[in-house]
Parts: structure tokens; sequence; C-alpha cells
């Protein structure tokens, strides 16, 4: 086989994976473009994008078990999910400054910030986007401050209130959370 004909069939075979589910698909609604969060800042320890195949598959051996119908239920409305740690090994202002910069793009491309967290060096940014009053997509965007930050980026019908079912399911410790309601002008 020659130089030319193996490099056509690594194309098709690339071209053939990702066209059949395999990692998050950039067609859908919910993916959110992000960039890096640079390379002499930061170290990608792990980079996994999931799409239709493999939550599928997921979703039947769950169906087999019958055991965890509520992440069942969350996992038949995802489309894909991107997941990306960073080991924060250079200056972590500049990755905070990323981060702002990412999430400002984000806006820019109709997604909602729905939460901004800022506290002690500690910054999480929870952006949305919506069609109505379906959510498409959700994405997080979270670093500690100094050594580590993390992306992820959650396609599909989005239904929030299927999170505290499906934390109960697998047992995850949730935080105490406050949420602060600002009085409407009038009242």
């Amino acid at each position: 086989m020659t130089g030319l004909a193996r490099a056509g069939l690594v194309v098709l075979m690339a071209a053939s994976v990702c066209a059949c589910g395999i990692t998050a698909p950039r067609s859908s609604e919910g993916y959110a473009n992000l960039d890096s969060l640079g390379v002499f800042d930061t170290d990608r320890t792990m980079a996994l994008s999931i799409g239709r195949l493999p939550i599928r598959i997921a979703l039947w051996a769950l169906e087999e078990d019958g055991d965890e119908p509520e992440v069942a239920a969350m996992l038949r409305s995802l489309d894909g999910v991107r997941i990306r740690i960073y080991e924060i090994d250079g200056n972590p202002a500049r990755v905070a400054a990323r981060i702002q910069r990412m999430s400002a793009h984000l806006r820019k491309d109709r997604w909602q910030p729905v939460m901004l967290v800022q506290d002690d060096g500690e910054e999480t940014h929870m952006l949305v986007r919506q069609r109505g009053d379906r959510i498409l997509g959700l994405t997080l965007i979270t670093s500690d401050g100094s050594s580590e930050a993390v992306v992820i980026n959650v396609m599909g019908d989005i239904r929030p209130e299927q999170f505290g079912d499906v934390m109960v399911a697998l047992d995850v410790d949730a935080p105490d959370v406050e949420i602060a309601i600002e009085p409407q002008p009038g009242t």
C-alpha cells in the first residue's frame, strides 16, 4: 500500500469514527466552541469527548440492569459530553484571564450566564444555551485558582430537575447551597 493510500485510509477511518457518534457532536446546538486555557500555563491532563454511541451503550447497560432509572432518563436526553482537565503549571492569573475571556466569548455566542462564583482565588462560570424554555447545552468552567482547572460541556435536552434524582441515585454528596433572592422593584 502506498503512502498516499495509507493516508487516505486514515482520513476515511477518522471521518467514519467522527460520523458514527463516538465523539461529542459539533453539530449539536449545545456544543460550546471552547479555546484552550493556554499551552504555556497549563498541562491538559485529561480530554474526554463522548458522543451518542457511547451514551447509548451506557444507557443500554443501565436499562439491562434496571437499577438506575433516574440516570437512564438523563442519559436518554443527552447528545454528548466533553470534559477537559488542566493542571495549572504556569501563571494562574493568565489562566484566570483566559477563563474570563472564554466566558465572555460564550456570552457573545448566545450562551446565558446562570452562575458566577468567585471566592478566594477560585472561580466558576456556568452558562446555558437555550431555545425558548429548553436548555440545549450547559458549560461549566472552573478553576481552584492555583493548581487545577476544569471545562465541561454537556449537550442535549438538559432538564435541571433530573439532577437531584441522579445525585441521590448515585449517592453523591451535594454541597449545602444558599440561594439569595433579590427583591423585585415595587415589592
